[in-house]
C-alpha cells in the first residue's frame, strides 16, 4: 500500500517538491522521546528500534524521528 506523507519542513533532507516527504521510513514517536536516537540509516534504509511502544491523546504531543537536516 502507498501512503503519501505531506511534510512542511523544507530544510529535511526527505523534502520534496509540494510537501512530500520522500523517506524510505517514516518514525514518529510521543514528544518525550524527542532526544531518543531510534535511526540508524544503512543504505538509504532507516532502521527503528520498535520495541518502544507509546501513546499520545494529541497530535501535538508526537514528533518525528525521521528528519534529517539538509
Amino acid at each position: 500500500m502507498k501512503v503519501d506523507v505531506k511534510c512542511s519542513v523544507s530544510n529535511c533532507y526527505f523534502w520534496k517538491d509540494d510537501n512530500n516527504c520522500g523517506a524510505p521510513a517514516i518514525m514518529v514517536t510521543v514528544n518525550q522521546n524527542a532526544n531518543a536516537n531510534f535511526n540508524e540509516e544503512i543504505a538509504n534504509e532507516i532502521m527503528v528500534d520498535l520495541d518502544h511502544t507509546q501513546s499520545a491523546s494529541d497530535p501535538a504531543n508526537t514528533c518525528c524521528h525521521t528528519f534529517k537536516p539538509v
